[in-house]
């Protein structure tokens, strides 16, 4: 059995600042959104697809530097204010099996967040990067899952995935993985669990504590029954 973790908004409470720098970034250009719509919408996908469906909300292209700006924002946001998701390192005391982190965020990315919340060191060299990884394709893709399996050299259908975005849930089910849904996250919204179950959750938890006996009862089903 193999465990395999989203990052943002699963292990380290990121979505919410992102969602805070994008809302401020884009209103000020005169695309009004909230963080919470932000929060809905677009947790979970790589820039490049969110400023696809702005530029087509808008009908035109967003500013030239419009990103290196956002994103420079960001990395001095979580540098400055990231926060590990409570009971995270608890949760990797309890839990007994091989474990990995498989996001959608660059590699530079990663080890900003997770040398922040004193991470890196639980998790390394096992941290994938989407865009870093065999056709560099984010989720939904299942690739990054995918890599993550093959180098542990375990069947997809002996992991358990642990996501709290919709894209990154289709992307475990696309993999042929079990997946929990997390809403413990900041960014978290009325509605969420829901939203994670229709997109193929078996079930969904918001605290980590809950965790480690979550994956214990999946691990004695068999896949082939849910």
């Amino acid at each position: 059995m193999l465990v395999l973790f989203d990052c943002d908004g699963v292990l380290v409470d990121s979505e919410i600042i992102s969602s805070r720098v994008d809302s401020e970034r884009l209103s000020a250009i005169g695309y009004d959104i909230s963080v919470e719509e932000m929060s809905h919408r677009f947790a979970g996908l790589t820039w490049e697809r969110i400023s696809k469906l702005i530029e087509a909300d808008l009908g035109h292209a967003l500013p030239e530097n419009f990103h290196a700006e956002t994103n420079a924002e960001l990395d001095r946001r979580l540098a400055k204010d990231l926060q590990i998701i409570p009971g995270v390192q608890d949760m990797l005391d309890r839990l007994d099996y091989p474990r990995c982190i498989c996001s959608n965020s660059s590699p530079e990315r990663l080890k900003i967040s997770l040398t922040k919340t004193e991470l890196y060191d639980r998790f390394r060299p096992y941290i994938f990067s989407a865009v870093a990884v065999r056709n560099k394709q984010p989720k939904p893709a299942p690739d990054v899952y995918l890599h993550g399996a093959a180098e542990f050299g375990v069947d997809p259908k002996d992991c358990i995935v642990v996501e709290d975005s919709t894209h990154g849930i289709h992307a475990g089910r696309a993999a042929g993985m079990r997946v929990i849904g997390f809403t413990g996250g900041m960014h978290s919204w009325p509605g969420h669990a829901d939203a994670l179950t229709a997109a193929g959750a078996i079930t969904v938890i918001n605290r980590m504590a809950d965790l480690p006996a979550t994956i214990e009862a999946l691990a004695a089903w068999n896949p082939d029954d849910l």
